[in-house]
């Protein structure tokens, strides 16, 4: 007797729970949502738009270079506004780029090619990054990236 009752409760309160905790994200959609966000970033660098680059980072954002230096929000956005650096390039290397979500949290890998000029020297070089994104209640922002060094040239093919 006390079986058949425990059945017909674990199935009212184990739905109920289910039902609680609510649909789980779409991690297809939240992919596409975070590639296409990572993608216009990188332009919004390109074009030094701050406030397209306010719109994406989150206010608690570091990015840890090659050589261990660590800039915050109002650094890159600093730049951004000054000028620091102008792109003839700023684009991610077509296919290189990987979205991996869990829960909450994505993080975007990819190839970026940078051309440019910085406090009169131009650079042209590549490297590799990790973006890692958070949910936030206004939508995904940019919490956290690292670059590694510069990848050695090309060889012509």
């Amino acid at each position: 007797m006390h079986r058949l009752f425990a059945l017909p409760f674990f199935l009212v309160f184990g739905f109920a729970a289910a039902s609680a905790a609510g649909p789980a994200p779409d991690q297809a959609a939240d992919k596409l949502e975070v590639a296409a966000l990572d993608t216009a970033y990188q332009l919004a660098v390109k074009n030094n738009d701050v406030e397209g680059m306010d719109r994406i980072l989150h206010d608690d954002f570091t990015l840890v270079v090659g050589n261990g230096t660590a800039y915050s929000k109002n650094d890159l956005l600093d730049s951004a506004r000054d000028k620091s650096a102008t792109y003839e390039q700023q684009d991610e290397e077509p296919g290189s780029q990987t979205v991996r979500v869990l829960g909450d949290t994505a993080v975007v890998t990819a190839k970026l090619w940078l051309k440019g000029e910085s406090a009169g020297k131009a650079f042209d070089r590549k490297l590799w990054f990790s973006d890692t994104y958070v949910r936030t209640p206004e939508g995904w922002r940019y919490f956290f990236g690292q670059a590694s060094l510069s990848l050695p040239p090309e060889e012509p093919a």
